[in-house]
């Protein structure tokens, strides 16, 4: 009688062929990020006449925004999601372990680099979403800070930049554009784009660059990572008063 053993499961070369679906949700999100970063001041005028106020048409782009190009992420990406969820779902205790470790990885290797540049800049962006966050309520922005978005972006930063771009450039490569598009796409349609804006996001990216490669391409791992430290951001400006949060930014050096 003779045995059989099993045998590892087969690469799977197919998910990480690109799609047209793949480019047309990236060409969505370039097209109206590129919109609004340089002529989002023309629909101002018609946003306001719709919403009550500028916040909630702030937040109504952004939603709608958001939430168009995740559908498409989510559909696009469904078999790579449906199997990476099987892989953590394996080993529940490493998931629930690693992806705190690696927020807070996170956190010290972006003070470590702000420290050492000597400077503490706020980006517009990262200003325009703190402004937000202070008049819209938090049930309302949960959904696109933490859920939303950060799947957006680890599906066109590290699943299509370095999950299938790198099948066909050298994977360390498609990690460094990685790492410098999402940093840029973050400060994108400020006035001057200082090294000093860009430190946190390089920062930011580098960790989940890592953390996505380390695990062997896992892309749920690398969007629960973003997605625990854009919650732990909410919540840290959610549970401070707006006149303290103001205080605390006059008194950045």
């Amino acid at each position: 009688m003779t045995t059989t053993h099993r045998r590892p499961p087969a690469p799977q070369p197919e998910l990480y062929r690109f799609t047209g679906l793949d480019f047309g949700t990236v060409g969505l999100y370039v097209a109206v990020a590129a919109f609004f970063a340089l002529a989002g001041d023309l629909l101002l005028p018609f946003l306001r006449q719709l919403a009550p106020s500028p916040a909630a048409a702030s937040y109504g782009v952004n939603l709608i925004y958001y939430g168009s190009i995740g559908v498409l992420a989510l559909f696009a990406a469904r078999r790579v999601v449906a199997r990476d969820l099987r892989v953590l779902a394996t080993r529940p205790w490493f998931t629930l372990m690693m992806v705190p470790a690696a927020v807070v990885a996170m956190m010290i290797l972006t003070a470590l680099v702000v420290a050492a540049s000597g400077a503490v800049q706020t980006s517009a962006n990262q200003a325009g979403l703190q402004a937000l966050m202070q008049q819209v309520p938090a049930w309302l922005m949960i959904p696109v800070l933490v859920v939303i978005g950060p799947f957006v972006e680890e599906y066109i930063f590290r699943h299509l930049l370095i999950g299938k771009l790198s099948r066909r450039l050298n994977i360390w490569l498609c990690c460094a554009l990685s790492v410098l598009l999402f940093a840029a796409i973050h400060i994108a349609g400020q006035e001057a784009i200082t090294l000093t804006a860009l430190l946190p996001y390089l920062a930011m990216g580098a960790t989940l660059v890592f953390v996505y490669v380390w695990t062997g391409k896992n892309l749920m791992f690398s969007y629960f990572v973003h997605a625990t430290k854009n919650l732990l951001a909410a919540v840290f400006i959610y549970a401070i008063p707006p006149e303290l949060f103001e205080q605390l930014q006059q008194v950045q050096p």
